[in-house]
């Protein structure tokens, strides 16, 4: 069940295939219709699926991948060997419900780490399965202006010209990677992060700061290579907790290691952040791993949690994040704990249509809802190569799924008071959810 800040007009038909030729430029077929994509299985998207590509997403071409489409005169499915396949980047606040299906040439190499919706041509605009799933605006793209950035960018490197941690956000976070997030701290508002930690205690198959040179693909984002100290961290946190609207101060980031592994500096961190100030809120991001550090962190003042998973179910969990010394029952008793002391606790759940919506995976989501008492879940877009996931966590073909969006009406319907959402939400929101939200 998506939040529709738009009107939305149902198709009335499937929009046509997109392919790419050898320069980049995009064409429609129109002898075939659009597919989408869960898990193996490539077929029929239902028209309600479809929306018009939100303003900041873009087109993929896939590299040696021939799209599949419905023949419009058989209805059979076929290839499109015009041109190479094409995919969508939807941009937050938007969950994708079917990925791009294509046919895989025997030289292809993995693509890049990035999330590749299903994507159509519709009445010369371009339409994606997804679903909007978060009023918040803090990362629309229409919402940054680059001249404001850089004067944000020049003031505060000026006003912090010792801080590693706000050099780091601003050259290699906001200028380099055009990190959102960054991108608002140095605009003065929302939510400000935190990167603490260069080392990690999971080997995620998909991780974008730090992939082993021994795989075929490269991570998207240099890792963070110092520790800092409670004094950097307090240094530019307390300001922004005492001037943006709506604030957050947002420890563990995707430009680092995992930030646990830093909890001693994190608790100083939250212990002399507030002896300056009680205004706003104070976040982890996290893989849970360690439940006694979290415990830690509560007590200091932490105020949310949000941990990652790519699953509910414990094997397809470590199978993808290889943890060192934690276990998946650690992760859920890290969300427990947070809740035992009044606070807030989400996880950051990588949709895999297919995967994610299958009978099985509903069953341990709810017991993971049931068993920690769990506010959110943050439906996130998986960034990874479709068929290089599917293989390596031995996902069989045939098997059954309910559909994203489905899953969601079951989930709303058994929960309703759990909160859906894309991002942390400050703690003016915790309060009233669905009123009181960053714009």
């Amino acid at each position: 069940m998506g939040l529709n800040l738009h009107p939305v007009y149902m198709l009335k038909r499937p929009p046509f295939l997109l392919f790419a030729d050898a320069k980049g430029l995009t064409y429609e077929d129109k002898s075939l219709y659009a597919m989408g994509r869960s898990a193996w299985d490539a077929g029929e998207v239902p028209l309600e699926e479809w929306i018009e590509l939100p303003e900041g997403g873009q087109l993929y071409t896939l590299p040696d991948r021939q799209g599949l489409g419905i023949d419009i005169a058989s209805g059979e499915v076929k290839v499109c060997e015009k041109g190479r396949a094409v995919a969508a980047f939807v941009p937050p606040a938007y969950t994708v419900l079917r990925l791009s299906p294509y046919l895989t040439l025997p030289e292809a190499s993995p693509l890049p780490l990035y999330c590749y919706s299903a994507v159509g041509w519709y009445g010369g605009k371009i339409y994606v399965a997804a679903t909007r799933i978060e009023k918040d605006i803090r990362q629309e793209a229409a919402g940054y202006d680059e001249k404001k950035i850089s004067r944000g960018i020049a003031q505060l490197t000026s006003a912090y010209p010792n801080n590693r941690l706000v050099r780091h956000l601003a050259e290699n976070c906001a200028m380099r990677y055009c990190c959102p997030a960054a991108r608002n701290y140095f605009l003065g508002r929302w939510e400000c992060p935190v990167p603490v930690s260069p080392a990690c205690n999971a080997n995620c198959l998909g991780c974008i700061s730090y992939i082993p040179e021994s795989e075929v693909f490269q991570a998207s984002h240099d890792r963070l290579a110092f520790k800092p100290t409670a004094a950097e961290i307090v240094e530019y946190t307390v300001p922004h907790l005492e001037t943006a609207p709506y604030p957050i101060v947002s420890f563990g980031q995707g430009c680092e290691g995992e930030p646990l592994l830093m909890w001693e500096t994190i608790r100083e961190s939250i212990v002399q952040i507030r002896k300056f100030t009680s205004k706003g809120s104070i976040n982890i991001n996290t893989n849970g791993s360690k439940p006694a550090a979290v415990r830690a962190l509560c007590e200091a003042g932490l105020n949310s949690i949000r941990v990652s998973m790519n699953s509910a179910r414990e094997t397809l969990y470590t199978r993808y994040y290889l943890p060192n010394n934690y276990s998946f029952r650690d992760c859920l008793e890290s969300l427990r704990i947070v809740r035992e002391y009044g606070g807030w606790s989400s996880i950051n759940y990588f949709v895999f249509p297919g995967v994610t919506d299958t009978p099985e995976e509903y069953q341990a989501l709810c017991d993971l809802i049931d068993s920690t008492g769990l506010s959110m879940i943050q439906w996130r877009n998986f960034n990874i190569d479709p068929d290089f996931y599917l293989h390596k966590l031995n996902i069989p073909p045939d098997e059954p799924f309910l559909g994203i969006l489905n899953m969601m009406k079951k989930l709303r319907k058994r929960y309703p008071d759990l909160k859906f959402g894309y991002f942390n939400p400050p703690r003016e929101r915790m309060f009233n959810y669905e009123t009181d939200f960053a714009h």
